[in-house]
């Protein structure tokens, strides 16, 4: 008996379908990738206290950057440091996998994080982080304002601790996309933003945030391009995301003190919901001051 052979129509609908199918996860996907993106926006208040901060920096030519190594600021990823996550046990780069990644594991016992998945803040691109010789690159940690630009703009000045706190400062780090964070070198800000132009606002008013805390300056060209990037932000209302006068759930939990302060949990105190060891720098039970 012949087989039946299909109809053009069916020879149609199956590409179709598949088309169709391809549509909708495509959507899906897109909506997934966008939510899961990490914020990007600046309250209005972080946002006038960068401008104010910008202002008050100096702007000055580079210093020489005579007498410059990776060593004026410590041994890389030391604990022993008095900033925020110092002397918890942990050293800095994993502190920092552990802030930034999400879904991580750890080596049992241990800090170091043997795998995660990042929301990368300078791309936008999710990128699967799996410790290991050939795979650890993959992720790096970028120090906002790059030591040797820090070197070339103040930091000599700075006492052996106080660049090693630099260094390993948690508001001057962020856990990226590797060949990104190479791309950047040593550049400031007057030439080299990341990819992801959402990004732009909080990643400056972040570079202004750790260049007033460690009294650094800035170049002309540094001042002028953060002026325009902060120029073109749009400023939100800080009490649309106020906290209610309802008492926080008791699982609440946050990744890093920028979330405790966002949520107005600032500061947290030993048994108070959100609070945890890692956020209290120097173990006093008071975090996120």
């Amino acid at each position: 008996m012949l087989k039946k052979k299909p109809s053009r129509a069916r020879k149609l609908l199956l590409p179709l379908a598949i088309a169709v199918l391809l549509a909708v996860l495509s959507i899906v996907l897109t909506t997934f990738d966008a939510s899961d993106t990490p914020t990007s926006t600046v309250p209005g208040d972080q946002l006038a206290a960068a401008r104010t901060r910008l202002e008050a920096l100096p702007v000055k030519n580079w210093a020489s950057k005579d007498g410059y190594s990776r060593d004026q600021f410590g041994p890389a990823w030391t604990d022993n440091v008095s900033v925020e996550l110092g002397n918890n046990g942990c050293d800095t780069r994993n502190d920092i996998l552990q802030r930034d990644l999400r879904d991580e594991k750890l080596e049992s016992g241990g800090c170091k994080v043997l795998s995660g998945t990042l929301v990368d803040p300078y791309t936008g691109k999710t990128i699967t982080f799996k410790q290991g010789r050939e795979t650890s690159a993959a992720v790096q940690i970028d120090h906002i304002v790059a030591l040797s630009n820090a070197w070339l703009t103040g930091a000599q000045q700075l006492t052996p601790e106080q660049r090693r706190n630099l260094a390993n400062d948690p508001r001057n780090l962020v856990a990226v996309d590797g060949p990104t964070n190479q791309g950047k070198g040593d550049s400031d800000a007057g030439a080299w933003l990341p990819p992801r132009k959402e990004y732009h606002c909080l990643y400056v008013a972040k570079q202004i945030e750790v260049k007033a805390a460690y009294n650094l300056w800035v170049t002309r060209a540094e001042h002028d391009n953060m002026t325009k990037v902060l120029n073109g932000c749009g400023e939100s209302d800080p009490t649309s995301a106020a906290p209610t006068t309802t008492a926080p759930p008791t699982n609440v939990s946050y990744k890093n003190c920028d979330e405790v302060r966002a949520a107005g949990a600032a500061p947290l105190r030993r048994g108070q919901p959100g609070y945890r060891p890692q956020l209290d720098g120097n173990g006093d039970g008071v975090a996120c001051e």
